[in-house]
């Protein structure tokens, strides 16, 4: 025979088993600035990217396991540039991607025996501060819509406290102000010295052409952070 064991304990398995995963992971901040959002991870590699460009206003941030990361990213890419083909790039919005990687990491929660140590964001920079859309998506499928600022990764929750107290509570940031307090974040949580050599700084900047995603040079980022 078999052994039982409850779905309730299974799920509850499940989920930590994907939290201590993620836990081990580099942190991402997430920030809505004055021109769009910016994306801040700890990143000492130069090639193994933990944000990207999906489509011309939507930009992908991921925390856990590169490969796994690495492959929602693939298939989002793939999805938005068929849909995209199909219709008409106005039709590719950050809400139908997040919708299609919830199910996808909801699926793979419930159905596969071991969960992605992953979790996911999808930000699309609007024409205003107001319709810029970000979600964050867990590894069990679960979407939410933030504002302001976001915090994934290991040192979430101590990320979050701090930034609950020090983002403006009105208005936003400007680009150099927003990398400070991002940097300043980062480095109080982890207490240690953070180059700007170690920084993934990148931005979907809504002042662009059609094309709204940028990443920032280690000089641009030493410069903005004075």
């Amino acid at each position: 025979m078999p052994y039982y064991v409850s779905p309730e304990q299974l799920m509850r398995d499940k989920a930590d088993y994907a939290r201590k995963g993620i836990a081990r992971g580099k942190s991402i901040i997430v920030f809505e600035y004055a021109d769009g959002i910016l994306f801040l991870a700890e990143n000492p590699s130069a090639t193994l990217h933990k944000v990207s460009e999906i489509y011309d206003r939507i930009g992908f941030a991921g925390v856990g396991k590169f490969n796994e990361y690495e492959q929602l990213r693939i298939g989002g890419i793939r999805l938005v540039d068929v849909k995209g083909f199909s219709y008409s790039r106005a039709d590719v919005t950050a809400k139908s991607l997040a919708n299609a990687y919830s199910q996808s990491l909801g699926t793979i929660f419930t159905s596969e025996v071991k969960p992605y140590e992953c979790e996911i964001l999808v930000a699309a920079v609007g024409e205003s501060t107001g319709t810029n859309e970000i979600f964050h998506i867990l590894y069990d499928g679960s979407v939410t819509d933030k504002r302001g600022w976001v915090a994934m990764g290991g040192q979430a929750e101590s990320l979050g406290s701090i930034l609950q107290d020090k983002y403006p509570g009105e208005g936003v940031p400007d680009l150099p102000t927003a990398v400070k307090l991002g940097d300043e974040t980062l480095r109080s949580v982890e207490e240690r010295p953070m180059p700007a050599e170690n920084l993934e700084v990148a931005v979907l900047d809504r002042t662009r052409a059609r094309r709204k995603f940028r990443r920032l040079t280690d000089a641009e980022t030493k410069s903005l952070l004075g």
